[in-house]
């Protein structure tokens, strides 16, 4: 599994011209599902999204504080691009991302244990072509992988 976290001041996701989900601050996580990811991965991914200490304290710019901590919002979509493979010819491979239904399935897990940290949590639509705004702070993007 694999997940693009960044730290956002907002984002939003758009399917065919509509507004499908739309955060304040928290985190924008693009999430790529692999063929051999289960529960176990799911688990690791929820835990580590909502407590990385990546937001500053009051007192000064050290990253103090997870998306938990400050009530941030989540906003998730799924990318399963993120398991491209571009080291041969000129067209990615995705032989390592999920089946469809597989992810979707996975996806939807993650998504329901997200929530169950009772922050607010957006999410695009899956397997839809989406546009998603985002408006970065810091910036700060960084890659978990499991």
């Amino acid at each position: 599994m694999r997940v693009v976290i960044q730290r956002v001041k907002s984002s939003q996701v758009t399917v065919n011209g509509e507004i499908i989900g739309k955060i304040g601050r928290g985190l924008n996580l693009l999430v790529g599902i692999a063929n051999t990811d289960t529960d176990a991965e799911i688990d690791w991914m929820v835990r580590k999204c909502l407590e990385l200490r990546l937001f500053p304290d009051e007192k000064d710019d050290r990253w103090q504080k997870s998306v938990q901590e400050i009530g941030g919002d989540l906003l998730v979509v799924s990318q399963f691009t993120l398991y491209g493979d571009c080291s041969k010819g000129r067209r990615p491979s995705f032989d390592r991302s999920a089946a469809p239904q597989s992810a979707e399935d996975l996806y939807n897990r993650f998504v329901s244990k997200l929530r169950a940290s009772s922050l607010q949590v957006e999410t695009g639509q899956f397997g839809a072509m989406m546009q998603v705004t985002i408006e970065n702070d810091g910036p700060v993007t960084l890659l978990l992988e499991k």
